[in-house]
């Protein structure tokens, strides 16, 4: 069987999961959205180059909001949340998440901190979509800010030694 490059999405009911999943094939990379509770030895068995955790509606302090299964960040494969994504590395990284006093829908503007790989390609200030009403307020050991914007000091985190990285926004991947 020939080994192939592909893409786990956790769909943790944002409104762009679908979108996430069909601009990775789009890159004619493999990518196949499943339910954010999907146990670890069943993503392990697919055996994905990368996850995603999506954004969704909820906040991780919020009484009874969905979380992936913990085990996904002992697998040793590159993760990448995206806004509700964020919120939960951040928190079950030791990080700390907060609501804001402002709810923040729109375009924003993101700079660039650090040359990571997550931004190869991009230039240091570039148009992101926001839609969020929670922020980090303390980022995780290990973890280094790489990215921030005017309405969000910590707007993009990584951690380099696992491959993990975090950004509350969706970048426009259109050139």
């Amino acid at each position: 069987m020939m080994n192939r490059e592909n893409i786990v999405v956790l769909d943790f009911g944002g409104q762009y999961s679908h979108l996430i999943t069909r601009r990775i094939r789009d890159l004619s990379v493999y990518a196949e959205l499943l339910p954010y509770d999907t146990p670890s030895h069943e993503i392990e068995l697919l055996n994905p180059s990368g996850i995603i955790l999506t954004g969704g509606p909820s906040s991780v302090y919020d009484d009874n909001s969905p979380k992936p299964d913990s085990k996904i960040f002992d697998l040793n494969i590159p993760i990448l949340g995206i806004c509700y994504g964020l919120q939960i590395i951040v928190d079950a990284m030791g990080g700390s998440i907060n609501r804001t006093n402002k709810r923040e829908y729109g375009k924003a503007n993101l700079s660039i901190l650090s040359d990571q790989k997550l931004f190869h390609g991009i230039d240091s200030t570039t148009d992101v979509w926001m839609s969020h009403g929670d922020k980090i307020n303390s980022v995780p050991k290990g973890f280094e800010k790489i990215g921030s914007s005017t309405n969000s000091n910590i707007s993009a985190i990584a951690d380099k030694r696992k491959n993990i990285y975090i950004s509350i926004y969706i970048y426009d991947v259109k050139k």
